[in-house]
């Protein structure tokens, strides 16, 4: 691994994770009205022990919510609804479009951040 993949490898796994996120949101959006479909989002937890290769331990009793249903491969996780639909969907509009923004809003973070990153290593090469 070279200079800059050190420089930005970080950033570009978490612009990915966050592009994944993004395209399971829409999902759950689009098949609001299917029949028996099943939320899901990725769990970052998951994600981020995967990615360190250490599992993340609570301090205290009670940190780490242990109710929630385990992570499948890639962080996948159904997601638990506050109120299921009579034809078993667990898509709740309002949560997942609130869930869809800010994830939009931190891809854009993150984007605007490995943008910064980038144009710095840039400048540093050129000697400005």
């Amino acid at each position: 691994m070279n200079f800059i993949d050190k420089a930005v490898d970080v950033h570009a796994r978490a612009l990915d994770v966050r592009s994944r996120r993004m395209e399971v949101l829409a999902r759950n959006i689009a098949n609001a009205d299917t029949p028996h479909f099943k939320a899901r989002d990725i769990d970052f937890r998951t994600v981020l022990s995967n990615a360190k290769h250490e599992p993340l331990l609570a301090t205290q009793k009670g940190h780490v919510d242990n109710a929630a249903p385990p992570a499948e491969e890639g962080g996948m996780r159904y997601r638990i609804p506050f109120n299921v639909a009579f034809d078993g969907n667990t898509v709740e509009l309002n949560i997942e479009q609130a869930q869809y923004g800010k994830a939009a809003a931190d891809y854009q973070a993150t984007l605007q951040f490995l943008e910064q990153r980038v144009s710095s290593i840039r400048k540093a090469l050129k000697g400005e």
